[in-house]
């Protein structure tokens, strides 16, 4: 069964009946874990079997980046923010590489032996000060150490059985704004948007890149709409020019750089027709239930790419943490953020 085209997001620990109830509307294709959902990783395991029980083919998410965006702490490895690797990157190519690799191995590992499908990884941005809410989640301010480091992230990720998700399209290392709070604008011409920041994401598609998340920005001198409201971005851009096939994902219909396209369901149906596969409503129940109402009445088909983001392997702790490669690495990523 393929996915619905919505994912939302859960209140606390446990499901409530009124959750229970509302995963199991065909429309809601996934779920998104946040801090607040997670207390132990026991804990996180039981919900998740609970959940698969409901609706076995659910798509199940977390952003376990690392550094300031990493949901599960306790009892998983402590993974240091990106530009770590970055400055690695300078002193040491091959070395750097390597544990970028790994790196994307160990986090994608440590997800799917909770039974979770995805981590919305890895952040492909070039920046490293200039964007408040990128900053040290983007791997450097240069994008071809952005490309190898992303490349070596991205198939870490594929060895262990875990689709990747490049974000933010075309990239939202360059304006000040942070797109939670406001909708940043960026005057730049095309042609340098795409040779500094798109040039990552035009790279890694050639690389197995298996999903985008575009970016609430306004590129003023390409298109008015953001960028995940914009068909002109996202399948003229990104599937015809760039020849992406993946799938997308909207990035929240909650944040202030989504609010100028209209209610829930606008926002929805605007992202949905850019050429979003799937739109992420989070952090407010009732903006969700909109979407979910306006779904189920316009009778909103799924997108078939969406099954392509499943768990291609199925991981046990035991094995895991009794693994060499998963030992070194956890040594290395400790050292590293020391």
């Amino acid at each position: 069964m393929i996915p619905g085209p919505l994912m939302l997001d859960l209140q606390g620990l446990q499901l409530t009946e009124a959750e229970k109830a509302l995963i199991q509307r065909p429309a809601v294709g996934g779920l998104i874990f946040f801090a607040r959902n997670f207390e132990s990783r026991k804990q996180i395991i039981e919900l998740v079997k609970e959940i698969r029980a409901l609706r076995p083919e659910i798509l199940l998410a977390v952003d376990q980046e690392g550094g300031r965006v990493q949901r599960f702490k306790q009892d998983f490895t402590r993974i240091p923010p990106m530009q770590m690797l970055g400055d690695l990157y300078k002193k040491d190519t091959d070395q750097a590489l390597l544990l970028a690799k790994n790196s994307g191995w160990l986090m994608a590992s440590e997800i799917l032996a909770c039974g979770i499908d995805i981590s919305f990884a890895p952040v492909l941005d070039v920046d490293d000060h200039a964007c408040a809410v990128i900053a040290d989640r983007a791997f450097s301010p240069d994008p071809e150490t952005v490309t190898a480091l992303g490349a070596c992230f991205v198939e870490g990720m594929r060895e262990a059985g875990m689709a990747s998700t490049g974000k933010h399209f075309p990239g939202h290392g360059s304006v000040a704004g942070d797109s939670h709070l406001v909708l940043p604008v960026d005057d730049r011409p095309f042609e340098q948007v795409m040779s500094h920041d798109g040039t990552c994401f035009a790279s890694l598609i050639g690389k197995g890149l298996d999903a985008v998340m575009p970016a609430h920005i306004v590129f003023s001198q390409v298109d008015a709409q953001p960028v995940g409201f914009s068909a002109l971005w996202l399948q003229t851009i990104l599937r015809q020019q760039l020849g992406f096939e993946g799938v997308i994902f909207s990035d929240d219909l909650s944040m202030e750089g989504a609010t100028g396209a209209g209610s829930y369901a606008e926002r929805a149906a605007l992202a949905l027709s850019a050429g979003c596969d799937m739109v992420l409503a989070c952090n407010n129940r009732a903006g969700a239930l909109e979407v979910l109402d306006w779904l189920e009445r316009e009778g909103c088909e799924s997108s078939t790419r969406l099954s392509s983001m499943a768990a291609r392997r199925s991981l046990d702790w035991v094995t895991l943490e009794g693994d060499s490669r998963y030992r070194e690495t956890r040594r290395q990523l400790k050292l590293l953020g020391d």
